[in-house]
This record gives C-alpha cells, sequence and structure tokens, in this order.
C-alpha cells in the first residue's frame, strides 16, 4: 500500500470517526450499554478500508445472553476484529486510558481498565465486569495478560475470572456466567500462510514500538483473521475458577491447533453469519470443520 493509499485510507477513517462519535456519545448517556452500533460500524469500516477480513466459526452466546469472553491475544488488530463481530466491551490495561487517540477509541467501547500493578484494583474490576454481565452483555477479557507472537499460547491467568463469579453473584444473584473460550488466529495475508517472519507484521507484543509496526502492517496487503468460539463453560459459585480458566486454555489451545493445520476448529464448529450484514466481513469459508 503506497503513502498515497495510507493517508487517504486513514482521511477516511478519521471522518468515519468524526461523524459516528457524537451521536454515539449521546447515545451512551440516554441508552447506556444499548449503544453500541457506532463501535460496530467503525471497526468494519477499518476493516474494508485496510484490507482486514473477518471469518468466524463455532457458536457464539445468543443475542442478550451474558458472557464472559477469554481469548488469546496476539495484536491490536484482535480488538478491531472481535469489536466488528458484535457490540461488547474489552478489559483492558491501565496505561491505555493515557494513550492519545487509542484512549478516545477505548472510550467508545466502555472499556473497563485494570492496573495489574496494585492487586486492590482487582475488585473494582470485578465489580464492573459483574455489573456488565448481570445487565446481559459480552465482556472480553484477554486472558494470557499480554500479547504473544502468535506462534505460541501463553499460561490463561485466572484472577479475573474467579472476581467476575464473585461479583455476579453480588449484582445478579443468579449464581452462574457463561464462560466463552474465543482463539483469534492470522492464518493467511496475501491469500498465502501467514510465514513466521510475517508474524511480526501483524503480532504487536514485547517492547515493539507501534509506529514502525503500524507501517509494516499497512504496506504488506491483505490480511485473513479467524475467529473460533469454543465451546462454553458453565461457570457457577461451586465451579473451582483454576480448573474454569484452564479449561478455557484448552479450548483456545485446540482451536489454534486446528486453524493452524488447515482444517479449522479441532472439534466440529458451525460456521456463523455476522449480526447484520457487514462491511469487510465475509462469509466464512469453513462452513463445517
Amino acid at each position: 500500500m503506497s503513502r498515497f493509499g495510507i493517508a487517504w485510507r486513514g482521511a477516511a477513517l478519521a471522518l468515519a470517526l468524526a461523524i459516528l462519535a457524537p451521536p454515539h456519545w449521546i447515545a451512551l448517556r440516554v441508552l447506556g450499554r444499548r449503544a453500541g452500533l457506532a463501535p460496530l460500524l467503525f471497526h468494519r469500516v477499518f476493516l474494508r478500508l485496510f484490507s482486514v477480513r473477518v471469518t468466524q466459526s463455532g457458536t457464539p452466546p445468543a443475542p442478550g445472553e451474558a458472557a464472559l469472553v477469554l481469548a488469546n491475544h496476539v495484536s491490536w488488530l484482535d480488538i478491531i476484529a472481535i469489536g466488528s463481530l458484535r457490540p461488547l466491551s474489552f478489559v483492558a490495561k491501565s496505561e491505555i486510558a493515557g494513550w492519545p487517540v487509542i484512549s478516545s477509541l477505548a472510550g467508545l467501547q466502555r472499556t473497563i481498565y485494570i492496573d495489574r500493578r496494585r492487586r486492590a484494583a482487582t475488585g473494582a474490576v470485578s465489580s464492573a465486569i459483574g455489573h456488565r454481565l448481570a445487565g446481559g452483555e459480552l465482556v472480553v477479557l484477554f486472558a494470557e495478560g499480554t500479547t504473544s507472537d502468535g506462534t505460541r499460547l501463553l499460561p490463561f491467568r485466572s484472577s479475573l475470572v474467579g472476581a467476575a463469579r464473585a461479583a455476579l453473584q453480588a449484582e445478579a444473584g443468579s449464581g452462574r456466567v457463561r464462560l466463552q473460550p474465543l482463539a483469534i488466529s492470522y492464518p493467511h495475508r496475501n491469500g498465502l500462510p501467514v510465514t513466521r517472519s510475517e508474524r511480526v507484521e501483524i503480532a504487536w507484543y514485547g517492547d515493539m514500538e507501534l509506529a514502525p509496526h503500524l507501517s509494516d502492517f499497512l504496506r504488506g496487503g491483505p490480511v485473513d483473521v479467524h475467529v473460533v468460539w469454543g465451546s462454553p463453560i458453565a461457570f457457577e459459585a461451586s465451579t473451582d475458577r483454576k480448573v474454569a480458566t484452564a479449561a478455557a486454555e484448552a479450548e483456545v489451545r485446540a482451536a489454534l491447533r486446528g486453524v493452524g493445520a488447515g482444517r479449522g476448529p479441532s472439534a466440529p464448529a458451525t460456521a456463523v453469519r455476522p449480526t447484520s450484514p457487514g462491511v469487510g466481513l465475509r462469509e466464512p469459508e469453513m462452513a463445517e470443520v
């Protein structure tokens, strides 16, 4: 992609944000969580402008069904890909709240921030997660706690999973929540399997500088993203959070292994259609795997 191509796409994205953001902020004050259309549209505009194609398989939560989604984390692009599928919110590290532009976009998504350096912050975050889940929302937690290079899955952390359960008991009184494993991978670029050397153009991890990484990503060509919704795990008051988290990690690991082998998730999964006809989305190529 040329500099001119990047420039006009960036301008188009800024225009989309300028159009969507003001009414969205107003809708958030009036409708609260139900104002989820603008982030969905913004993510889909980004996908179309920068040639990112998203497919999904498996069975996602039904509309209005609460779920704590435990996902692996490869790149900043994960947020746009997952956020393009349906209205939801994310849990993110507190440093993002101070990043220019990115913090404003995170605010549109109603991001829940956590300061991982402070153990006491877990309680406040768990209450926020519980309140969202009690209202029938989807909350995405990148359970590895950081990004990776996409070639391996880091151990899932269980602390916020247990905290969300405790918060749910206080907020909703239901005593159970859907724990939803979700695997995200980047199998193809320019129609060909992504090589190890190309992963650094997609994955953003460690101490990589964002600006050079974005430059490499934008020049690299179309990217295919595949999202696999794993089998849900019933999480109740008596459930061991570490056991449940390990089960979610195993689901994600199996799904990534299946996608890496070119056969989709390792367990049968039905391809699903996006919640509404979408810009930048297409029908999954794997209707049955």
